[in-house]
């Protein structure tokens, strides 16, 4: 339920995402989230790394831990299910809702 927790925080899985192929400094990583406010990028990166998901560097970039990496690696299956799903919904007839009330 930890894991839960911490994975359903805004920011935290993009955050992750965005560090999947290399340490980011701050900056570049800010702009790689869209321009999310500093505070927050501040409070997650905290919290990422309190949890052991990232560390920074001898440069001072942020990077993923071999947790992190390992959580990147299995949250990869939901991208697949995410994937399957987002095809079965456009196979879905425009006037036809999702989900029958």
């Amino acid at each position: 339920m930890a894991a839960l927790d911490l994975f359903g925080r805004r920011w935290i899985l993009r955050i992750l995402w965005e560090l999947r192929d290399g340490p980011l400094g701050f900056r570049p990583l800010q702009q790689r989230c869209d321009g999310m406010s500093s505070s927050v990028l501040q409070q997650r990166l905290g919290e990422l790394r309190e949890t052991l998901l990232v560390e920074r560097d001898t440069a001072g970039a942020y990077r993923l831990t071999g947790l992190g990496r390992d959580a990147y690696d299995e949250l990869r299956g939901l991208v697949r299910w995410s994937d399957r799903w987002a095809a079965e919904l456009d196979r879905l007839p425009c006037d036809q809702p999702a989900v029958e009330p």
